[in-house]
């Protein structure tokens, strides 16, 4: 099934990252980059890679960006393999799915992850399964918050290895992306009903709950107490994310209420 698929990666500043990535993908007769203004190695990097065909589109969003890559870019195989520039595809993932023989009713496959703090894979996270392999024509993408959603039309298989998940970029550079993401799901949290929402959202929207409970959910119900430093590290950048929505939205609070008193 490889030869059917095409590797498709949105990247910005990632010189970190994209040429692990790439090398993990030598069997992709194409592979598609698009790029919304590097000023890094990344496109320098990517260019060392025959098979690589690196595209310039301003970022708007992800799900703009996502389908611009997807229907824009002469993508020519039946299927998709949507990744991140952090994710690394290893060879037991790749000869699962060499191995794959989907029916015509098959529209996608879901793949798990691996967080890895410097490589290093976690024991559990809080990041979720993906349809990241998908066939043309049998997806959309819609924003949700600061990232996209991909929507399946037709029945969803399962792989049993599992995509690493290894960013090496600064911890500051994941800062500031975090002042800018949480910005985002902000925003979405304000714009929709109780009812719309999920219950770890709806701990969010408390503006206090979320930071401690995702703090005891990470170490002991998923266990990363028992992954040393690493587990440690990864709970503490997933609390900072809730403290920085949290700020947001109580920003916007604010906000609102001074506008309410002015008005009157």
């Amino acid at each position: 099934m490889l030869a059917d698929i095409t590797p498709v990666i949105l990247t910005y500043n990632e010189a970190a990252n994209v040429g692990r990535s790439l090398e993990r993908l030598t069997w992709a007769a194409d592979i598609v980059i698009v790029d919304s203004g590097s000023t890094d190695e990344t496109l320098e990097i990517a260019g060392r890679f025959p098979n690589v065909r690196t595209f310039h589109r301003p970022f708007d969003s992800h799900a703009q960006q996502w389908r611009f890559a997807t229907t824009e870019t002469g993508v020519a195989t039946d299927w998709v393999l949507r990744l991140d520039a952090d994710y690394m595809m290893e060879p037991a993932l790749r000869e699962e799915i060499a191995a794959l023989t989907p029916t015509a009713e098959v529209a996608a496959y879901e793949i798990a992850f691996s967080y890895c703090i410097d490589g290093r894979p976690l024991r559990a996270s809080l990041y979720p399964a993906l349809p990241v392999l998908f066939r043309r024509g049998r997806a959309r993408f819609e924003q949700d918050g600061h990232t996209e959603k991909l929507r399946i039309d037709g029945p969803v298989g399962k792989v049993s290895n599992r995509l690493l998940h290894d960013d090496r970029k600064s911890l500051e550079r994941w800062l500031q992306s975090q002042v800018r993401y949480q910005a985002s799901e902000a925003e979405k949290l304000s714009t929709r009903t109780w009812s719309e929402l999920g219950w770890a959202d709806r701990l969010r929207c408390t503006r206090v709950l979320g930071p401690p409970v995702v703090a005891l959910h990470c170490l002991l119900f998923k266990g990363l107490v028992f992954d040393g430093k690493a587990g440690l590290l990864y709970t503490a950048q997933r609390i900072v994310a809730d403290l920085i929505l949290s700020m947001h939205l109580l920003r916007r609070d604010l906000e609102r209420a001074g506008a309410r008193r002015s008005s009157r």
